[in-house]
């Protein structure tokens, strides 16, 4: 029997992966703290850790893991920025993630974020509910003949990109490693100084890597096409978000929707309702009535959860038992 500590365990953890459990020799010991220093002494006895996005996974934790006799991380998520490799490899502690569940889920709510922002779908939802039907203030554009720029345009890019693509959308799209898939879209690969002067939105599908932390940053922003709409639904460090309330500001940039927040670790994932949250920066951006915010929860479908849930089961199968897993990553990639 698999012992596993998993971290950040929220409800519907509980749920979709005791059901996906069922029948395995796992047992999983569920923890709703984040894994900090601290906490690493609630995977003592487990064979394995199961860690979400926001767990941290440097040196420190996993050195503080190891020698209570973990041999295992598994991550429930797509990324892995948050784990020190080359301490996990030096420590003998094998790690691996999802790489790629329901990509529709992520693509749908990047749509839902556009549609809701451009339209004023939340204005208008509270004005309705107060018996105000003006229309004033809650005037979007028309989607059809837009330009929408991917950065991105691996599985969840392409997902997003044949949604835009019913819209009637042009798709312009940036990735090292160009898909043909998105060509046969109707799709086309540009510099990303274009793509950033010709889109209309502009919607990010990319990892968070040293190369990619701060991609929208001030020079970025100056490039911007005067009032895009930029989404994020994959990670936070992907925008300054200083630079885009400068860029708010300016009008430069003409609203941002987001899923993701580069200082989300403090907020996301817990009910903060009857606390003064002290991030100036976050506060800052609920000002903005163009600037729209969900809790990263673009995941959150049941499909998504149930495929995650079996495609980590079946990672802490293989690394618990030694045997080759194909979501294994490690400081090569």
């Amino acid at each position: 029997m698999l012992r596993v500590a998993m971290f950040s365990a929220q409800p519907y953890d509980r749920r979709f992966f005791t059901e996906a459990a069922a029948g395995r020799e796992i047992a999983l010991q569920f923890h709703e703290v984040t894994l900090t220093p601290d906490s690493a002494v609630l995977a003592h006895g487990a064979d394995g850790v199961c860690a979400f996005v926001n767990d941290r996974l440097d040196a420190e934790v996993l050195e503080a893991l190891a020698v209570q006799g973990v041999r295992f991380i598994a991550l429930r998520c797509a990324g892995f920025n948050n784990v020190g490799l080359a301490a996990a490899e030096r420590l003998g502690l094998a790690v691996a993630r999802v790489p790629a569940y329901s990509p529709e889920a992520v693509a749908e709510h990047a749509l839902a974020l556009l549609l809701t922002l451009n339209r004023r779908i939340h204005r208008a939802f509270n004005r309705v509910r107060e018996g105000n039907f003006m229309l004033e203030g809650l005037l979007g554009m028309t989607l059809a003949g837009k330009t929408v720029g991917l950065i991105g345009t691996g599985r969840i890019g392409l997902a997003t990109a044949r949604i835009f693509r019913g819209f009637g959308c042009r798709l312009l799209g940036e990735d090292r490693y160009p898909s043909e898939a998105f060509t046969t879209l109707g799709g086309e690969y540009v510099s990303r100084e274009r793509l950033l002067a010709e889109s209309d939105v502009i919607s990010l599908h990319c990892p968070l890597t040293d190369d990619t932390r701060y991609l929208i940053d001030e020079a970025a922003l100056s490039r911007l096409k005067p009032g895009a709409i930029l989404i994020n639904t994959s990670r936070g460090g992907l925008v300054d978000t200083r630079a885009a309330i400068a860029a708010l500001k300016t009008r430069r940039l003409g609203g941002l929707a987001i899923d993701v927040y580069e200082q989300e670790t403090s907020l996301f994932f817990r009910d903060h309702s009857s606390d003064i949250i002290d991030d100036d920066i976050f506060q800052r951006l609920t000002t903005f009535p163009n600037v729209l915010i969900t809790g990263h929860q673009g995941f959150f479908t049941a499909e998504a959860l149930t495929e995650i849930a079996e495609v980590t089961l079946d990672n802490i199968e293989a690394l618990g038992r030694g045997e080759p897993c194909p979501n294994r990553v490690s400081q090569e990639g």
